[in-house]
């Protein structure tokens, strides 16, 4: 591990539904046990709204977030990197641990179809939590 505690990186491409969504519940479930980050390799201009408020109806409010731009430094200081769809966009760096999350993209999508890949992304976190020996917060 690079710290004391460990450091999760989500890669999507656009940074605005999938990352964001996992690393506001990896926050939310974890609280400072966990360094989260997120990172898009074509950042969009704003996080998808129907993202937000999906998270918004579990009290999880993303509101504020903003994509960012995915970096190799961002990948060097992660103990854990989770892709969701970015293909080989995402440098690799030895000794990393990489997981890749199939998840459907929420963009464009309607309300109805985004809270099922919520619910997903919250239970892949829940594992990812348990993997990592960090207990969830109630």
């Amino acid at each position: 591990m690079t710290s004391a505690k460990p450091s999760v990186l989500f890669v999507c491409v656009h940074n605005a539904g999938r990352s964001q969504m996992a690393a506001a519940y990896l926050t939310h479930l974890a609280g400072d046990a966990v360094e989260v980050r997120s990172a898009g390799s074509a950042p969009a201009d704003r996080v998808n709204p129907t993202a937000v408020r999906a998270m918004s109806e579990v009290g999880i409010d993303l509101s504020a977030e903003h994509p960012k731009i995915l970096t190799v430094d961002a990948v060097q200081t992660s103990d854990v990197v989770i892709t969701m769809g970015c293909g080989d966009a995402c440098p690799y760096v030895p000794g990393k641990q990489y997981l890749d999350w199939k998840l459907d993209d929420p963009a464009g999508r309607g309300i109805e179809a985004v809270r099922p890949i919520r619910d997903e992304i919250e239970q892949r976190v829940r594992g990812l939590l348990a993997d990592l020996g960090v207990p969830a917060r109630a």
